[in-house]
């Protein structure tokens, strides 16, 4: 069981720093990270991060299914 959260905690850490990157990025209007890359971030026990990344650093939040895709990734790991 510990090994699970420690594996979620450090998911999301790397989840919402691809985020973080992707954000400034796209400010900056240089290379950007691919779409699936979040998104497989999100699945592979990242869906924290990554919804940190949707709704406190507000990126890629008008895609609908960054959204879903994070939400029910989160239902199906917790």
């Amino acid at each position: 069981m510990e090994i699970y959260i420690l594996v979620i905690l450090l998911m999301t850490i790397i989840t919402a720093s691809f985020y973080a990157v992707d954000k400034a990025k796209a400010e900056k209007k240089k290379w950007r990270i691919k779409e699936a890359t979040l998104l497989l971030l999100s699945l592979c026990f990242g869906s924290l991060g990554g919804l940190f990344g949707l709704y406190v650093l507000r990126h890629k939040n008008k895609h609908w299914y960054f959204v879903v895709i994070n939400i029910l990734s989160l239902i199906i790991h917790v």
